[in-house]
């Protein structure tokens, strides 16, 4: 057992040793401190340098995100170095954790190059609505390991970079026009020809639906119980949601008006006497 010298001795020692890394504990906070405020004014330099740009918002976004996260890095190895830890030592720390890093960090790593990817190749840009790993939304921000989408219900999406740089994407934007189809079942007594002039109507009626190419309607499927016509047309990508519901309300308002039928599934039940 310690005698009370001992102990004396170690709680000297302890004492001796605070007041040795006390100065460089000191100096170390006072670096992230001010350092941290550093890197926040940075940052608003850069957000304002970029807002008064006429760049491409993903690069804007992404940019904004990489030197973020440089700076912080930067901060942390100045506060670690001030602490006592020799850059060659520091240095050689990160040499021998690369490997593990790394390995733990695959996913991120990905995403970080899907993200160059995107951003190089530009498969969509901020303020495009795509389809993408199962979502549908707008592109609302590209940073450097994910992409945020507002889905229809304003939801937030967030899908990673690396998955989304390597499988398939819808950018419903890319074209400044669409092409809508849609289906419409309508009686076998009812006159095809007759609906098909209603529907070329309604389709003239919107000013939204394009002239060229022309809409068209036909034949699609002589199904179980009803004769499915096949309309189609043009729209610009601002004009086109408004066009299709349009179209499938006056549809069913100008076939109810005309007297043609459209079928409903049912069941008929022939009882024998």
């Amino acid at each position: 057992m310690a005698s009370f010298s001992e102990y004396t001795e170690y709680l000297d020692q302890g004492l001796q040793w605070v007041m040795d890394i006390l100065p460089n504990l000191i100096t170390a906070t006072i670096i992230l401190i001010v350092g941290y405020w550093v890197v926040k004014f940075i940052n608003r330099l850069v957000r304002k340098f970029f807002e008064k740009k006429d760049y491409d918002l993903a690069l804007e976004s992404f940019l904004q995100s990489f030197i973020n996260i440089a700076l912080k890095l930067l901060l942390f190895v100045l506060v670690i170095t001030q602490l006592g830890v020799k850059s060659s030592s520091l240095v050689a720390l990160v040499g021998a954790a690369g490997l593990a890093v790394g390995l733990a960090l695959q996913g991120s790593l990905s995403n970080f190059a899907g993200g160059v990817l995107i951003l190089v190749f530009k498969p969509f840009k901020v303020g495009d609505f795509i389809s993408a790993q199962g979502v549908d939304g707008t592109v609302k921000e590209i940073t450097i390991f994910t992409t945020k989408l507002n889905t229809f219900g304003n939801q937030l999406a967030i899908l990673p970079n690396g998955q989304l740089s390597n499988n398939n994407i819808i950018n419903y934007n890319a074209e400044e026009t669409r092409r809508d189809k849609i289906d419409i079942g309508i009686g076998y007594g009812s006159n095809i020809k007759k609906a098909k002039d209603i529907l070329l109507a309604i389709c003239s009626s919107h000013e939204g639906i394009l002239e060229d190419p022309a809409p068209a309607v036909f034949v699609g499927e002589l199904a179980d119980s009803s004769v499915n016509l096949t309309l189609r047309f043009w729209a610009k990508n601002e004009d086109f949601w408004a066009a299709h519901f349009f179209v499938i309300e006056e549809t069913k308002a100008r076939f109810d008006k005309e007297g043609i039928e459209i079928p409903f599934p049912q069941l008929d039940v022939h009882q024998k006497g």
